[in-house]
């Protein structure tokens, strides 16, 4: 008998309302995404409105960042053992009502308080949102249209928060960046209730490893501080190395321990996969591009170029557009029918090229002529390869560890997000530093100077991002080896599934 033939092909058994599930579960992703940046843009006002000090003001950011990237493995396994439709809807819930808290907030306290709340209570919804996909579609099509919707969502939504956050900053204020989650938040976790029927037979029950949770929360929340305050404190700052150190070692305690444990937290069968390992490791490194080109880009075109928030934020629309159809268009078409290295390695060569247009800038840079082009390429290059990614990093895994698959997908978005505006903010900081102190001398416009080697700054720091993208390329041409999906339905077994992309249901 098949080792696929113990598969029931109840349990694979297609949801009838699987299409009307994406729609709501595509909701939240949405919301969850444009959070990301949808604050950066209000945080200026938030800041004047609230009288938070420069030094607090990055806490806004790195309190959800550090909640989320945190507590995402332990939301993964939350959501398998729990459930994926309650975890989702709990914490589509819970986002809700912390968002409500910082549209209200009267003090810094305040308003921290309620964006750690979002990173928490986010790190139970993400990797519930994308178990529940990985477990809902096992038909190879569907399955590429269903990821490709969610892959377009997963990409440009951050492009998408800087518009819908200039534009309430501009005309209303920026308590209603907050405000503006609630309503996604109710759609959703309204429509999760009454659509989603989770599969039968998904669930992990397993008893919970608390030395895991504690040892991978700690050791994440070290690696994303430690990044984040590099960004502002340096890199040799003695915190900043102290925790990087902690991170290592928690986080090599944290393997050590999921060797051993009966239930692990995170099944090292879930990581060590030599695809899905690509995918993490390749993935991690194009957000590292990525989140660095949406900071720079947003300061050039306001400062340099003069635009306005909402016109910053319309400026990336074209990135969207491609990114949409990078996704949709070529990635969710070609996946059955080509191996999922041959979309990936070419679309973070795509995205790298237009990231090599974007490294042309100057003081009078036309947006036309070279920003446009570069974002449409940018995003054409991120959709066809996020698409496959995302399917892949979920697939073949058991279903009862789908939730900590997809939390890992998550963490290294997130973690991969940290060290880009860490590492690449440094990298500009320097190279504008050196810029201005070699042409000080012979300068007769010191504000022109300083824009000059600002720009400097940014093209030093995007050619970084270049390379970056084609380390990406490489490894997802190298690390990824599986081949072409093959028509009907799949399985996510396990054992057999491991190396393969489709494992037939046999029949006893």
């Amino acid at each position: 008998m098949s080792k696929t033939a113990d598969i029931s092909p109840s349990v694979l058994a297609p949801d009838p309302s699987r299409w009307k599930a994406l729609a709501f579960i595509a909701v939240a992703q949405l919301m969850v995404v444009l959070d990301a940046t949808i604050v950066n843009i209000a945080l200026p006002s938030a800041q004047a409105d609230l009288g938070i000090s420069d030094g607090n003001k990055q806490w806004v950011i790195t309190a959800y960042a550090l909640a989320f990237g945190g507590l995402l493995l332990f939301g993964g396994r939350i959501a398998d053992m729990w459930g994926r439709k309650r975890t989702f809807v709990t914490g589509l819930v819970g986002f809700a009502l912390a968002s409500a808290v910082g549209g209200a907030a009267t003090s810094s306290g305040m308003l921290l308080g309620s964006r750690a709340l979002q990173g928490a209570f986010g790190a139970l919804l993400a990797p519930a949102a994308l178990s529940l996909l990985a477990v809902m579609f096992t038909d190879a099509k569907e399955r590429a249209k269903a990821f490709g919707i969610y892959g377009a969502i997963a990409g440009g939504g951050g492009a998408l928060g800087l518009i819908l956050g200039g534009f309430l900053t501009e005309y209303l204020n920026w308590r209603w960046t907050f405000y503006a989650n609630i309503p996604f938040a109710v759609v959703a976790a309204l429509g999760a209730y009454f659509v989603i029927r989770e599969p039968a037979g998904t669930r992990n029950r397993s008893a919970l490893d608390i030395p895991g949770v504690i040892l991978s929360t700690l050791g994440l929340v070290s690696l994303v501080y430690g990044f984040t305050r590099a960004e502002s404190n340096g890199w040799s700052d003695a915190t900043t190395v102290g925790l990087f150190v902690g991170s290592a070692v928690l986080l090599a305690s944290f393997v050590f321990v999921e060797s051993k444990v009966k239930n692990p937290l995170l099944p090292l069968r879930v990581l060590l996969n030599r695809n899905r390992g690509g995918v993490y490791l390749s993935l991690g490194l194009a957000v590292i591009a990525m989140f660095g080109t949406f900071l720079f880009l947003t300061y050039y075109l306001q400062i340099v170029k003069g635009f306005s928030p909402v016109k910053t934020g319309f400026a990336f629309l074209p990135m969207i557009v491609g990114m949409i159809a990078g996704s949709t268009q070529i990635g969710a078409r070609l996946m059955t029918r080509v191996a999922p290295r041959k979309l990936m390695g070419p679309g973070f060569l795509t995205a790298a090229v237009g990231m090599l247009l974007i490294a042309q800038l100057s003081l009078d840079t036309s947006y036309a002529a070279v920003i446009l082009p570069g974002l449409v390429l940018l995003g054409l290059g991120m959709g066809t390869a996020f698409m496959p990614a995302m399917s892949l990093a979920t697939f073949g895994v058991e279903p009862r560890d789908a939730g900590v698959a997809s939390a890992m997908v998550n963490t290294s978005q997130q973690v991969g997000g940290a060290i880009g505006t860490a590492l690449l903010n440094t990298i500009a900081a320097s190279a504008t530093t050196a810029y201005v102190s070699s042409h000080a001398a012979g300068a007769t416009n010191p504000e022109l100077l300083k824009l000059q080697g600002m720009v400097n700054g940014f093209t030093s720091a995007i050619w970084w991002a270049v390379g970056i993208l084609v380390v990406a390329s490489a490894i997802a041409f190298t690390f990824i080896n599986t081949g072409k999906p093959e028509a009907g339905p799949v399985a996510a077994s396990g054992e057999g599934a491991e190396d393969e992309i489709r494992i037939p249901v046999v029949a006893h």
